[in-house]
């Protein structure tokens, strides 16, 4: 495993992983460029920020402007529910949906197929507020399995059923289906939803990795086996990357995380990943007498390596120290690369988006003045990860497809990049 010192040629000063720059943008290296113009100019009320990823693993530069595209609706979604006074949680749930939709991520619309030739989605979401949570496991048939997830949690809320039963939190398979059809979600054919010719092409590059593997012994064969399907899951094409999701702010200071996925390409049937699992996923915590800070994580990569280290709740922990961006290189190095529930493993492949916030210090001392602090990071151990955030001051979302450096080897390195905004909003 590589040290600690020498990711310092890795990482990137904040901000400038930007691809996009524009003259409007509330982000910034500095604050006192920021609080100097806000002199001269009365604060605007903002509905938040949102951050979005579009999945950790391989993106082709031929289809950096799809990738790219689907993280600035999905950004664009968010805002607009925050404009409209929309919760955090509201928010990220636009968002997913969004990212669903899309042809080109492995979630909903795009999802990969299992071994049988069928869809099965994972996705799971959670409330910083209240500290709820909804999941659903290896469902089929739901056009945005995030809604489900999210129904589940809003159900939740309005407390126990008849005869005292506690509300579910975590449906799988026919069960998750019908609980959601029940509620008025709509069902869709699953056929629509994704690509066969995409199915017949991964089962014949899986065909041809088993057959190569002919007259190896066993533990070699396993092990062939595991790096054919690695190879499979990050060449070049739309179904081969993992897991969408978003973390959000809002006006109030609420965070909200959400994580959608289709799964590995050619999955058994019922195998349920990340997506779904409880701090696994995504996470999300409101600050409170404990915590300084607010924080939101989703997850994305190998499903199996981010279960086995609960890397959401995991990275959400770290958050509380005083450096955000030390802490999360030291959380990925040591509670995923290196850690000891992986240690059989050749390489740890996975990428996370974070958000932390808290009341701004510096804001002036006005007591219709609110500030909040904003500090976002993503960081990856896959080759790439395609990201996208947005405020609700800017006009437009930033994009940017951040990369492990030539000659880092995807699974035993990771890159780490991010940025700080500064919400300020005036209260009525």
């Amino acid at each position: 495993m590589i040290g600690l010192s020498s990711y310092a040629g890795v990482m990137e000063s904040l901000m400038n992983s930007a691809e996009e720059q524009q003259p409007s943008s509330p982000l910034a290296n500095s604050w006192s460029k920021k609080q100097e113009s806000s002199k001269n100019q009365k604060p605007k009320s903002v509905g938040g920020f949102v951050l979005v990823h579009a999945g950790a693993g391989y993106h082709s530069e031929s289809k950096a402007k799809e990738y790219k595209h689907v993280c600035k609706r999905a950004c664009q979604r968010a805002v607009d529910q925050l404009k409209a006074g929309a919760l955090a949680v509201e928010a990220v749930a636009a968002a997913l949906v969004e990212l669903e939709d899309s042809p080109f991520t492995n979630a909903g619309m795009g999802s990969n197929l299992n071994l049988s030739g069928e869809i099965e989605c994972d996705a799971s979401i959670m409330d910083g507020k209240s500290l709820h949570y909804g999941a659903v496991g290896s469902i089929s048939g739901i056009k945005n399995p995030v809604l489900v997830a999210n129904r589940l949690l809003s159900e939740a809320q309005k407390g126990k059923l008849s005869a005292g039963r506690i509300p579910p939190c975590f449906l799988v398979g026919r069960g998750a289906h019908d609980w959601a059809v029940s509620h008025g979600i709509p069902p869709c054919l699953s056929e629509k939803m994704f690509s066969l010719s995409a199915y017949k092409r991964n089962k014949r590059k899986m065909e041809l990795a088993e057959k190569m593997d002919t007259g190896h012994n066993q533990t070699k064969k396993r092990r062939q086996s595991s790096e054919n399907v690695s190879i499979l899951l990050l060449e070049n094409g739309s179904g081969c990357l993992d897991t969408v999701g978003a973390v959000v702010v809002d006006l109030e200071g609420n965070v909200a995380a959400a994580v959608s996925s289709g799964g590995l390409a050619m999955k058994h049937s019922g195998r349920v990943g990340q997506a779904a699992h409880y701090g696994c996923g995504c996470w999300a915590e409101n600050a409170c007498n404990m915590n300084p800070y607010s924080t939101a994580v989703s997850t994305s990569g190998c499903g199996e390596h981010l279960i086995r280290t609960m890397l959401a709740r995991e990275c959400s922990a770290a958050m509380q120290s005083e450096d955000a961006h030390q802490a999360l290189l030291e959380a990925m190095q040591n509670k995923f690369i290196s850690s000891p529930f992986l240690a059989s493993e050749d390489r740890v492949l996975g990428g996370v988006i974070v958000l932390r916030c808290c009341r701004c210090v510096e804001a002036p001392p006005s007591q219709n003045i609110q500030g909040i602090l904003v500090e976002f990071l993503w960081s990856h151990t896959t080759e790439s990860m395609c990201v996208g955030y947005m405020s609700a001051q800017d006009s437009k979302a930033k994009t940017h497809i951040s990369r492990l450096p030539p000659g880092t080897v995807p699974g035993q390195s990771l890159a780490i990049e991010g940025g700080v905004c500064r919400l300020m909003s005036v209260v009525e």
